[in-house]
């Protein structure tokens, strides 16, 4: 039976204000479209038979078409064979939100994400089970570790085609379930209540604003807002609950913070404490009327008319654990040819 994967790579990450305040790099398509085609080889090596991949207008399919043809006229068959599925291109995350919802009913065993944390969230919103694999071409990149693509690829190819045991080919996750009276969003990184109501531009860069902050884990090698928490207390992706912090102007914290919020953004971040995170406890905010922001960016107004809730809920979703594939790969000799012998 052939294995599938599918491939979500977002054409615009990365193109937020914090591009605009910060010094960021900003991938080109041509650096994506590049990205999508190691991946493509790799999991071919690995045996994967057919990728699904989210349609786009950005320009990645044209690109990933060019260098298969180049490599075919080459006389070489590096490729899986891709589908591209079928639906009226938005522009918006509802393409993000479908693609990964077609995948899940078409069978994939994976789905490889190119993009920030937003579009790692509207994937895990809608894949189900599907176990995700993430590479970081965001502004903000604290739930995509960084590596070479090149190994992403074959981490996946060797877990969806049965080479690594489950047990060794995928991690559990967190994630933080924020409801707003009867409706629910979610975060895999970070949840930030901060005192202004309007959405605006919705990447949070302004620190005054900062009440409360909930993370699912807390890395000091990361930026963003789990980089507050990560600089107060170091609390691993794999460590039960999370960390919650409040914050507050300079003038009444019992900490200040020099804080990387976007690449080459240093901020002082006002901290008044912090503490463990629960597990399936649900907690308010701190104050009656503000915005909430899923994973850097503003997502819910509330006002003190609201039921506002936020809980961290454990082995939420899976990924796939690149490290694991390929330390299993190099103790089981997975990655070894037959030598060729000369007749």
């Amino acid at each position: 039976m052939a294995v599938a994967i599918g491939i979500i790579a977002n054409p615009v990450s990365a193109r937020d204000i914090r591009r605009v305040i910060a010094n960021a790099t900003a991938l080109q398509i041509t650096d994506r479209a590049n990205i999508v085609l190691r991946v493509l080889s790799c999991v071919k090596a690995c045996g994967v038979d057919h990728v699904y991949m989210m349609p786009e207008n950005g320009g990645i399919r044209h690109h990933v078409r060019r260098g298969i043809d180049r490599a075919e006229n080459q006389g070489l068959k590096h490729f899986p064979q891709i589908e591209y599925l079928d639906f009226k291109i938005s522009g918006t995350v509802e393409d993000t939100l479908k693609a990964a919802r077609l995948m899940k009913e078409k069978g994939a065993k994976a789905i490889v994400v190119l993009g920030g944390d937003g579009t790692h969230r509207a994937v895990v919103t809608a894949c189900g089970d599907v176990p995700i694999a993430g590479i970081s071409t965001g502004t903000n990149n604290a739930f995509p570790e960084h590596r070479e693509p090149t190994i992403t690829g074959l981490a996946v190819g060797l877990a969806v085609t049965g080479k690594v045991p489950p047990s060794e080919a995928f991690l559990p996750n967190k994630k933080i379930v924020v409801r707003v009276n009867d409706h629910d969003e979610i975060a895999l990184v970070d949840v930030a209540v901060v005192t202004e109501r309007y959405i605006g531009a919705r990447a949070l860069w302004r620190t005054e604003t900062f009440r409360e902050l909930f993370v699912t884990f807390a890395d000091p090698e990361v930026i963003g807002m789990s980089a507050i928490a990560g600089l107060l207390s170091y609390v691993s992706r794999l460590d039960p609950g999370g960390l919650h912090v409040r914050l507050g102007p300079e003038d009444e914290a019992n900490i200040l913070l020099d804080t990387p919020i976007a690449p080459g953004y240093m901020r002082g971040i006002g901290i008044r404490d912090f503490e463990p995170m629960v597990a399936d406890v649900k907690y308010r905010p701190s104050i009656t009327d503000g915005s909430i922001a899923l994973d850097g960016e503003r997502e819910l107004a509330f006002s003190r008319d609201d039921r506002v809730t936020i809980e961290l809920l454990q082995n939420a979703f899976k990924t796939v654990n690149v490290r694991g594939c390929m330390h299993y790969a190099s103790r089981h000799g997975l990655m070894r040819l037959e030598p060729k012998i000369n007749a």
